[in-house]
């Protein structure tokens, strides 16, 4: 081997580092917006489902029975997943700090 080959390689600027990064850009031009008040989740190895839909309560029947509407469906795979859980704790923990504790319970 030559000095040259054995000689260490510069770090990359902050500048050459800005130029080779992606820049992400968030089209919503087919966006659509849907409510939600119930959410359910279920997974294999491979992903990640969400499951959306509306908490119907307003039309309960004599069988005491609450019927979920479901409307949408998310699959993810499990890093994405993973980013989501992420960015939900950030979420909620900055909601938290601002307007208060979140009381729920397990169903």
């Amino acid at each position: 081997m030559t000095a040259a080959e054995l000689k260490p390689q510069a770090e990359p600027t902050a500048q050459a580092k800005a130029q080779k990064d992606p820049v992400l850009k968030w089209d919503d031009s087919k966006m659509q917006t849907t409510y939600a008040n119930g959410v359910n989740v279920t997974s294999t190895r491979e992903e990640v489902s969400l499951f959306f839909g509306t908490n119907q309560t307003w039309n309960l029947g004599d069988d005491n029975q609450v019927t979920v509407q479901l409307s949408d469906r998310i699959v993810l795979n499990p890093y994405a997943a993973k980013r989501l859980a992420l960015l939900l704790t950030g979420v909620l923990k900055e909601y938290e700090t601002r307007f208060g504790t979140l009381l729920i319970t397990r169903d």
